[in-house]
């Protein structure tokens, strides 16, 4: 069991995603990061799809009631135990009786906290993953307060050598600016030339209205080619008749302001998305913070599908350097 003294910013309980049901009106959730989400849980010796806490800006206190291993990766949010600096990206002993707690955000925006056994929460739609919006999944549907306990699960894998660490190349850099990469489309048409080159040629500053719903983004006015209203979409000229929203898409409601859309946002509507973050990307913007800045790059679908297959052997050669510890 832990007892949560803090709860931190905004702590949730998250997964690999609640997959499959999107169709429904459902979004995935589940850890926005998901390359740090998936090391710690390798260094946890979990078992793929634990459920871990995901860790915003703030960190929470956190009491272990029961010996055990634990794991933080992500963006940069120190970990101490009972007040000593430890590292991230190493496996770590705890002891009953010990206190998990986080100095301020350095780099990145959210830390990923793995415990030996994943956190036990019901599984909904075949996920742990917490959707605030709709308060399901995860701890009673929301965001951890004071007061809770966490029941510790049984999704352990394997024992992990304590001292157990990623070296540097396999952990990523965060900073306060941001090249995404990005498909240009579903909607992309009803930019003028132009604009779809400025798009990718602007430094949009990240907004306050950052959250797991979405980016706010700002910088210069988009303009959209003149059109007759077609039945069934809206009189703004970036709204078209309502069509399914991929996860990291991004739409320009009025030209203005860009929204990129991420886990827990809605899985459609009536505005034109213009271009969509690549998958291996949702986990860099999901490190980004209020005012840092972020640059579009356009990439093919071929190109995206190679970065992922990167990705997916980077985490494999992960795996590997783990388990020969």
């Amino acid at each position: 069991m832990i007892n949560v003294l803090k709860p931190g910013l905004q702590t949730t309980v998250q997964d690999d995603g609640r997959v499959g049901y999107y169709e429904t009106g459902m979004p995935p959730s589940g850890a926005v990061d998901q390359y740090s989400y998936a090391v710690a849980n390798m260094l946890a010796g979990n078992k793929k799809g634990a459920a871990v806490l995901e860790i915003t800006y703030m960190g929470p206190a956190l009491e272990f009631q029961e010996d055990t291993v634990i794991a933080v990766t992500g963006g940069t949010i120190p970990p101490q135990i009972n007040k000593e600096a430890v590292p991230m990206w190493e496996t770590l002993e705890v002891k009953k009786g010990d206190v998990l707690t986080f100095d301020f955000v350095k780099q990145g925006a959210r830390a990923y906290l793995a415990i030996a056994g994943g956190i036990e929460v019901p599984v909904i739609m075949n996920s742990r993953s917490t959707y605030t919006l709709c308060g399901i999944g995860g701890f009673e549907g929301r965001a951890l307060q004071e007061g809770d306990v966490l029941s510790i699960g049984n999704m352990k894998d394997k024992e992990v050598k304590r001292g157990t660490r990623v070296t540097g190349e396999y952990i990523p850099a965060f900073s306060a600016n941001h090249e995404i990469r990005v498909i240009i489309g579903l909607c992309s048409y009803r930019l003028t030339e132009e604009s779809k080159q400025r798009f990718l040629n602007i430094e949009w500053t990240i907004t306050p209205e950052a959250n797991r719903v979405g980016y706010r983004l700002k910088g210069e006015r988009l303009d959209f080619v003149p059109r007759e209203q077609p039945f069934g979409a809206g009189s703004n000229p970036s709204n078209v008749v309502d069509l399914g929203y991929p996860i990291g898409s991004i739409q320009v409601p009025d030209g203005i302001e860009p929204i990129a859309l991420l886990n827990d946002a809605v899985t459609g509507g009536g505005y034109a998305p213009v271009a969509t973050i690549i998958s291996t990307d949702l986990n860099r913007i999901g490190q980004a913070k209020t005012n840092e800045k972020i640059k579009f790059t356009a990439v093919t679908l071929e190109e995206a599908m190679e970065i992922r297959q990167q990705n997916n052997r980077k985490l494999e050669e992960v795996k590997q350097m783990i388990q020969s510890s």
